[in-house]
């Protein structure tokens, strides 16, 4: 999180994620172009260089937009989601890297600007195999560029969260520019067919994980509650629905319901939580809440997370809300809304659509 769109809590956990990218990216470099140099003693020290940051930067696309689908699929992979912009940004860089030594190598020899040299030096845009698959790769460069710019939480802000992601849903296009200009970069040299298989793979493998998870049951969107005939001995209040039963839900854990056009996550809270606002207190003390599933950072699904010192956390960046309150711990400003909630004696949970 941030105040004022200052870098916050860098944490032990941030400084080691960045450790090990770096260290990985770095082992990577050093052991491509030492194999590349004995298995191709005859290739220059650029094109091995072009390479290795090329193969990277490709390697490190397919890790980022795999992350989401198999946070979705086992949240054991949620750690690599919480910085998964800095790993966009190493790859950007990589990217970059890539297209710049090999616009000099390629295209700043000449008595041609090296730009006119990419875009009319080969001109059989006419064809497949002879397309001049380099410009596919400076384009989707230039949409990496504008998601790297655009990645810090200043940008989030001035947005607005649905207009940054979907702006952000552009790396699919970029991706979809990467292959194209991988497979026919390969066409066109048609030197080893190991890398035109191993492209195909990380296709089939991005499509594949992608549909899996979107057949899977998205429990940050869910369908709406079922209603359910009342009884007077329910006493419930005009305007409440119900959401779920309180044994249904794990302690400091939440279910997210659709009550209308509102996502709600139902949170059942241990009786030692920090808030004193109660919303519904158990005999055993245990409280009920009810708060917008939707997270004001990046939207992230909140009924996915749980209670970390007394605070709903966010599963994806840890961004926190008293459960009370729908308030962010000071210094930070952000808040989500609440929900009134009654509970039966039968313990059944209902919830108002209306916020507070």
């Amino acid at each position: 999180m941030s105040v004022r769109y200052a870098a916050v809590g860098w944490n032990r956990q941030k400084k080691i994620y960045d450790r090990i990218i770096a260290a990985t990216i770095v082992t990577y470099l050093a052991l491509f172009i030492g194999v590349s140099a004995a298995l191709f003693p005859t290739a220059t020290a650029e094109t091995l260089f072009i390479r290795a940051t090329g193969t990277a930067a490709i390697i490190l696309l397919h890790v980022i937009l795999s992350i989401g689908p198999l946070c979705r699929l086992d949240a054991r992979y949620l750690p690599l989601l919480y910085n998964r912009r800095h790993l966009g940004v190493v790859m950007f860089f990589l990217a970059l890297i890539h297209g710049v030594v090999s616009l000099i190598q390629f295209h700043a020899l000449g008595d041609v600007n090296p730009l006119v040299s990419l875009f009319f030096g080969q001109t059989d845009y006419d064809t497949f195999v002879d397309f001049p698959f380099q410009m596919l790769g400076f384009f989707a460069l230039l949409i990496l560029s504008l998601m790297a710019i655009t990645s810090h939480d200043f940008w989030l802000k001035l947005l607005t969260p649905p207009l940054w992601k979907a702006l952000h849903m552009l790396v699919y296009f970029a991706y979809a520019l990467i292959v194209m200009h991988v497979a026919l970069g390969i066409l066109q040299d048609a030197r080893n067919p190991a890398f035109a298989v191993l492209t195909g793979l990380g296709l089939a493998w991005i499509i594949g994980v992608h549909v899996f998870a979107a057949l899977r049951p998205n429990p940050a969107n869910p369908a709406p509650v079922a209603t359910r005939e009342l009884s007077e001995d329910d006493a419930v209040p005009p305007g409440y629905t119900y959401a779920a039963h309180i044994d249904d839900i794990a302690y400091n854990r939440a279910k997210t319901v659709r009550i209308g056009a509102e996502r709600i996550a139902v949170f059942r809270v241990a009786g030692d939580a920090r808030s004193e606002n109660v919303a519904y207190a158990a005999p055993a003390g245990d409280k009920i809440y009810a708060i917008s599933a939707v997270c004001r950072h990046q939207n992230g699904p909140l009924g996915e997370g749980r209670i970390i010192d007394g605070c709903v956390t966010c599963p994806w960046h840890g961004f926190q809300y008293d459960p009370a309150t729908g308030k962010s711990p000071p210094p930070y400003t952000e808040q989500v809304a609440c929900f009134p909630v009654f509970v039966t004696a039968k313990r059944e949970i209902f919830i108002q659509g209306k916020a507070q």
